[in-house]
């Protein structure tokens, strides 16, 4: 671990002209009608600022070699842990916008599947007239799919108090569509037999900000289309391909509600909580 302490404090950046194809890509993924706005929504500053690792330097889960900007960690399997976020301003079409990421810590547990490594990526959206959006990114590490870590224990169930649900059905297509959207190239996403026979999951994963981008979706039409002011979520379990999954969740208080994934046996795969 002492190496990888190393890696905090590094930092990139990079200047991006905020284009309207990616927000026309977004809306029809999202299967809106219409025309699309110019203003990038939640959740949607995930196409921009992509990766551009060259194809010498992707690993063999499809994602760019560990070592550059990321610290090299050894576990093989990474996944999205969860994240907040903070919106400041509009981010539109037609803007000049930087981003600026930096490794914000490094941390080892010990869970029951084996050593975890959590990453934390704290990312800065800006454009000319100052900071549009905050983000802080959890990334978690894995050790390698073994008979030990197929063992499960029982997963936290979601609440089943919801006043709203939404059911929506994945499919390899949706999963391909965002994985180009976002220039994602991990393998979980479309690579079945890599999902399976090198990872040890039952289907394709269907991907942690798709998933956090679904529960600001329904928070916003819930709360009466208001800005969004912070959106902090959590991924508890993974969901698949396989199945349908729902979108549940309450109005807490005028400004806040509370939104969750619930998956196909009652499991809760991801909770949020949205600030207006």
């Amino acid at each position: 671990m002492k190496n990888l302490q190393d890696w905090v404090g590094n930092q990139i950046s990079g200047k991006e002209i905020i284009h309207q194809q990616s927000l026309d890509g977004f809306a029809a993924l999202m299967d809106e009608p219409g025309l699309t706005s110019d203003i990038v929504p939640p959740g949607g500053h995930w196409m921009y600022f992509l990766p551009t690792d060259r194809q010498s330097r992707i690993d063999k889960d499809g994602h760019g070699m560990k070592g550059d900007f990321l610290p090299p960690v050894k576990l093989p399997r990474r996944m999205w842990a969860g994240g907040r976020l903070t919106f400041h301003a509009p981010l539109r079409a037609g803007d000049l916008a930087e981003k600026t990421s930096t490794i914000k810590s490094v941390t080892s547990k010990r869970g029951r599947t084996g050593e975890l490594i959590f990453v934390t990526v704290e990312h800065e959206v800006r454009n000319e007239a100052g900071p549009c959006l905050t983000e802080e990114h959890d990334i978690v590490y894995r050790e390698a799919a073994s008979a030990s870590s197929s063992i499960k224990k029982e997963p936290q169930a979601a609440p089943e108090d919801g006043d709203w649900e939404v059911s929506i059905t994945p499919d390899p297509v949706l999963l391909f569509r965002y994985s180009a959207l976002t220039f994602n190239g991990h393998r979980i996403h479309y690579d079945r037999d890599y999902c399976l026979n090198e990872e040890g999951y039952p289907g394709l994963v269907v991907h942690g900000p798709l998933l956090g981008t679904f529960l600001m979706r329904l928070a916003i039409e819930k709360m009466a289309g208001r800005s969004l002011k912070k959106f902090h979520f959590r991924n508890f379990n993974p969901i698949f391909d396989t199945t349908p999954f729902t979108l549940s969740g309450k109005k807490e208080t005028k400004d806040q509600c509370q939104v969750w994934v619930r998956g196909p046996s009652g499991e809760l795969a991801v909770k949020a909580t949205a600030d207006f």
